[in-house]
């Protein structure tokens, strides 16, 4: 048994955070599925730099043309929805041995729409039924316009991979308009068996933030009456990871949701998201390593994947120092980091990020179009 596979069988599904042609090409994808990989995302800087690197995508960027079409977004999610599909289809396996538990691709609606709930409820609805998978999730961003699109997607029988997700009390609106959203279908006499959802929490970003403020505390000599910020850093991120792991089985383990279960209503797993270790100070695994759980996901870039894949160790880890998560956070607050500012300006930041990776992405795609026009195809 790989070490992957220990991973699922100890209830935590080991996810690449990575999709393009050349994956699905070289059959490299097809590998790692048969190593363990249970499942695959995709994101809009993700799409940006394989639909920039190399040649895989140019030829049905030319044949596309050939059929007439000419907007930029409309050719990205032409080439994106056959990946989306080729991936699904290799994962399809996985999905029925887990009876429908595991073994998805998820695609992202547009990041321009994050605070357009009605245009985002429109997209992801066209894209879920365009694919006609079952397992394949739409990606809709955590935030305040997102709550209602998560809802009435789940009521609409949509799979709902819900994304930039970094603060508890957003993660608890989150699981709430999940909920509601198969309370609502159960209501209208329809089966939410077969509905699949997962929270997407970020989590080294966390991490990120925190650790340059402490350490411009601790360059500029200043220190509160707690600790000395040093020894606070690279503890945040998997503290709050932990507090949301608590929110969910306090949630998924009430009244509320066990009369959905008894309908077939399946829990909406937390995911975890960033987990490549951006500081070279911390391990290469901290935060696969520190965050293992049942019902959870771990999304990773190949190179965390491979690094766990060769000395990760398979144990439960979620619960540990949990009652110390709290206190962190209180001695952080001491220095003046106050951890909702923190993550509401992440949110902001991911949205962000994603939208102008969107906005270069539809230009590459502009100025290949228009090349390939020029050229004669």
């Amino acid at each position: 048994m790989t070490r992957l596979q220990e991973l699922r069988k100890a209830g935590q599904s080991p996810w690449l955070d990575n999709l393009s042609r050349e994956l699905l090409a070289t059959g490299h994808l097809k590998e790692l599925i048969d190593e363990g990989l249970c499942g695959v995302t995709s994101n809009p800087s993700i799409f940006q730099k394989a639909l920039a690197e190399g040649e895989r995508y140019d030829g049905p960027l030319k044949d596309l043309l050939a059929r007439g079409l000419r907007e930029p977004r409309q050719l990205f999610f032409a080439l994106a929805l056959e990946d989306i599909a080729s991936a699904a289809d290799l994962l399809r396996p996985v999905f029925d041995c887990f009876a429908g538990g595991d073994g998805f691709v998820s695609l992202e609606v547009s990041p321009d729409l994050a605070f357009d709930s009605a245009a985002t409820i429109a997209e992801a609805t066209r894209l879920f039924a365009s694919l006609n998978r079952p397992n394949v999730m739409i990606k809709v961003p955590a935030t305040l316009p997102g709550l209602t699109a998560i809802e009435e997607l789940t009521a609409a029988g949509v799979n709902v991979n819900v994304t930039l997700l970094f603060s508890v009390p957003r993660y608890r609106q989150v699981m709430e308009a999940y909920l509601k959203g198969l309370e609502r279908r159960l209501a209208a006499g329809q089966p939410i068996g077969a509905i699949a959802s997962v929270a997407s929490f970020f989590v080294s970003r966390v991490d990120v933030m925190i650790d340059k403020r402490l350490d411009e505390l601790r360059s500029g000599g200043g220190k509160g009456p707690g600790e000395e910020p040093g020894a606070l850093r690279g503890r945040a991120a998997v503290a709050n990871a932990r507090l949301a792991y608590q929110a969910f089985g306090e949630i998924f383990a009430a009244p509320r949701f066990q009369a959905l279960q008894a309908h077939g209503g399946r829990v909406q797993r937390l995911l975890w998201g960033s987990t490549s270790t951006k500081d070279p100070a911390y391990s290469d695994i901290k935060y696969v390593q520190e965050l293992i759980g049942r019902d959870t996901v771990n999304t990773m870039p190949e190179e965390t994947l491979r690094a766990f894949a060769d000395h990760g160790n398979v144990k439960e880890t979620i619960g540990a120092d949990l009652d110390q998560a709290e206190p962190l956070f209180a001695a952080l607050a001491e220095l003046g980091i106050d951890r909702q500012v923190v993550t509401d300006r992440l949110e902001v930041e991911g949205v962000r990020k994603f939208a102008d990776a969107f906005s270069s992405l539809l230009e590459g795609l502009a100025a290949k179009r228009d090349r390939f026009l020029q050229e004669g195809l």
